[in-house]
């Protein structure tokens, strides 16, 4: 899967990723302790599962990642 966004921010003392896919409009979301090199325009493998969070009071998709590795 081909990477269009990738953004990185700090939250307590996790940074939280947030990456984009072409052809799918649902975020991808996991944390690491450090950051991460730039993924935009990479091919990555993803092993993830559906969650939903609340968001101002609506339901927003997002799909938690467990694995992932550039290919």
């Amino acid at each position: 899967m081909k990477v269009t966004s990738h953004v990185q921010r700090e939250q307590d003392d996790w940074i939280l990723h947030t990456v984009m896919l072409a052809n799918i409009d649902v975020p991808f979301v996991f944390k690491r302790k450090k950051r991460y090199q730039s993924l935009q325009g990479a091919n990555v493998n993803l092993t993830y599962y559906p969650a939903s969070v609340m968001i101002a009071g609506m339901e927003m998709e997002q799909m938690r990642v467990v694995r992932i590795k550039r290919s």
